[in-house]
This record gives C-alpha cells, structure tokens and sequence, in this order.
C-alpha cells in the first residue's frame, strides 16, 4: 500500500522542515515501504525557501489529487506576525480531506489559527511556545515535547524535530522495525533522548509585569547560590509566603521554588559547557551537590549533565579515555 503526502509549501518556508521529513519518506520507500510525496502550495508553481533554494512546480492547492496525510511545514512568519490568509485559506480544505494532518515547528500556528487544536496537546518550536499559548489559549502546548500525536493531529517541535515526526508517521504506518531502519539509515536516534528544553537558551516563564517581581527575579539571577527560599523571597520583598506564591502563579505559572530551580540549572548547564565539573557546577549554580544537579537534570531535561555536556560542549571529536 502506498501512503500518500501532501507537503504543505510556501514562500519564506523553512527548508529543513521539508527536506527532513521528504528524506525520512524517501528511506522509506527505498527499504519497500512506498510513500507519495507531493509538494503543495496556495497557487502552484516555484517557491522560494528561507534560505534560498527554490522549490519547482509544486501543485496548487486546489489542484492536488487524493492524499492521505498533510504535512504543514514552517516559517519564522508563521508565529509573527501569523500565517497569511492565504495559506489558512490553503489549509482549511486540505487539512479537511485529510485523514492525518502533520506540522513541523510553526506550521503548529497553522493548525491553531484553523481552530483544529483546540483542546488538544500540541507543541511547536521551543522559541515560540510561549507566543503559541498566549495566542491560542485552548490549546495544551508541550514545549518540551519534541513530537506529539493526539487524534488524528501531530505536531512537532522547531526544524529539525520534522525528521523525530516523520519517523513516528514510518512507525504508524509500518510499525518500529520500519522506522529503526529508516533511522538507522540516516544515522539519527529512532527516538531523540531528551526533550526541548535542552536546547533552549533562556527559561521557558513569560516575563514578570510587577516591579517586585522583576525585582525580586533580578536578584535571583545575579547570585543564584544565595538563599532564595519562598521565606526569604517574601522576607526580601516584604510580603507574605502566600502572596508571593499567588504572584508567582499568576505572572510567571509556575511556583517560587521551580522557578529558582530553573534559574540554577540554567546557570548549571552553562558551567558545563564551559568546562566546570559535575561538582563545581551544582556548587556555583546553587543546587548544591552533585546529587540535587542529576535530579534537576533528569526532571526538565530529561538527560544527565554527563549526556547534556557530550552533546552541546563541543562539535570535536572526543579523545578515548586512557
């Protein structure tokens, strides 16, 4: 049985958001597993990427035969300032006929912007995740997850996630085997370890609007090793534990203790990567022993600080252990 794609273009689209998944199909189809892979735009004809390639004669959107499963990609335009009418007026149909329907990174805005999220799990890039909920508040955003299938509806984290998405659509479709040959192909994980806030840069918390709390955050990122218990917060910022603890759910959505804990291991990784051992880098963030920095890394992360420096200290080879 041959599955049938339609990739869902556009200009300005991401081109490893197409590409990824293209090449995934494409593995597969060589190994006896048959995809049809058709490139689709609003009007047809040429598409320019954002980097610049050019994407030939891709069909019309009204134009394309039957398809089993649309697959939007994405663009940086997608979440600001949103996707255009014309590719929403694109997707609507499409996605209609479709018994699965896919995104790759932004293309989640797509989706949203349809109104078939709604209620749903999803997730986009990590650096937009936070426009994505604020945006589209019936959605359940996972920023952390780097794919998610709920219905007949999967979304996927930023880029290169779109090849994780694409193997999960092998697996659906011909089961585990197909997909670890597909992955083994192409040398990539069958299943990535980790989750997306290890490649995030700055903490997943919308920004503080009240002057005590931007405060009290500033204080907090310039020594994270002080003692930033909730009574010592609140004693700082002379209010009450639960006040404090209400501002804290109310502007950032998350308690005073996970905050600071975030801050820390933010702070953690970077001594990491800058070359501190396990020890130093608990000591210097403030989370104290080695013990307390593998416990924070496993909960965000989903990794261990061993793992994280291997994977994002450096692209050289490492030297064998003597």
């Amino acid at each position: 049985m041959t599955h049938r794609i339609a990739f869902l273009v556009f200009d300005g689209v991401t081109l490893l958001d197409v590409s990824g998944p293209l090449e995934v199909l494409h593995q597969a189809s060589r190994l006896g597993h048959a995809y049809d892979c058709t490139l689709v735009s609003p009007d047809g004809g040429a598409v320019a990427t954002s980097s610049g390639p050019v994407l030939a004669a891709t069909t019309a959107a009204a134009d394309v035969g039957p398809f089993d499963t649309l697959l939007i990609a994405g663009a940086d335009h997608l979440a600001e300032p949103g996707p255009p009418g014309e590719l929403l007026a694109a997707a609507g149909p499409l996605a209609a006929r479709a018994a699965r329907v896919a995104s790759v990174c932004t293309g989640a805005f797509v989706l949203a912007a349809l109104g078939l999220l709604d209620d749903r799990r999803a997730t986009t890039h990590w650096r937009h995740a936070r426009t994505f909920a604020r945006r589209h508040p019936r959605v359940r955003v996972e920023p952390d997850a780097l794919h998610i299938h709920d219905g007949r509806y999967l979304t996927s984290a930023g880029i290169s996630a779109g090849i994780d998405l694409a193997l999960a659509l092998v697996e659906d479709d011909h089961g585990p085997d197909a997909a670890r040959a597909v992955a083994r192909e192409l040398v990539v994980f069958m299943q990535r370890p980790g989750g997306q806030s290890q490649f995030s840069t700055a903490l997943a918390t919308p920004a503080a609007r009240s002057g005590l709390l931007r405060t009290l955050a500033d204080s907090v990122l310039a020594d994270p090793t002080a003692d930033h218990s909730l009574p010592a917060m609140a004693a700082s910022a002379a209010v009450s534990t639960r006040h404090l603890t209400r501002l804290f759910r109310t502007e950032l959505r998350t308690t005073p203790a996970r905050w600071v804990e975030r801050v820390r291991l933010d702070r953690a990784r970077q001594l990491l990567l800058d070359g501190h051992s396990i020890t130093a880098a608990a000591r210097y963030s403030g989370l104290g022993s080695d013990e307390t920095l593998r416990r924070a890394f496993a909960r965000h992360l989903g990794t261990t600080p061993t793992e994280y420096r291997k994977r994002f200290a450096t692209t050289r080879e490492q030297a064998p252990p003597p």
